[in-house]
């Protein structure tokens, strides 16, 4: 499947007393790589938006494996899981600077209208994103 990759810069304010990144703060940086690969399949979440669709989060799992510190800079690897035309399950690994994984997530989201908060079906919505998120799964990158 393919997967995106992407760096962050860990800051001071990202880190909590004990010196290593706040576990809120992967849930970000999870963003961060959830939009790279978007625009690396050839589209926009802004666009999304304003056709008047957004795409929440329905359930989230991360598991910390190593902490990332002040300095050093955050390797995010970001992938379709899952497709299922409604539900979009994405894959996330972060690695350390020295290449360790420090944290694996799933997320998984739904499409839904703005207004109604409804969701729609994003094969029949978006064509063009249901084919890239297919070819995703399938190829390798």
């Amino acid at each position: 499947m393919f997967t995106s990759k992407t760096e962050v810069d860990v800051r001071y304010a990202e880190t909590d007393q004990m010196g290593i990144v706040y576990h809120a703060n992967y849930l970000v940086w999870m963003e961060i790589g959830r939009t790279k690969l978007i625009e690396d399949l050839g589209f926009s979440y802004a666009s999304m938006e304003e056709q008047g669709v957004l795409s929440p989060v329905i359930d989230l799992n991360v598991e910390y494996k190593k902490p990332l510190k002040y300095g050093q800079k955050a390797s995010i690897h970001t992938w379709v899981q899952e497709y299922t035309g409604v539900k979009v399950v994405y894959g996330y690994e972060m690695y350390t600077p020295a290449g360790e994984l420090a944290i694996r997530a799933v997320s998984s989201h739904v499409c839904v209208k703005k207004d109604t908060f409804r969701p729609i079906n994003i094969k029949k919505t978006f064509p063009d994103w249901d084919a890239a998120y297919k070819n995703a799964l399938r190829s390798e990158g």
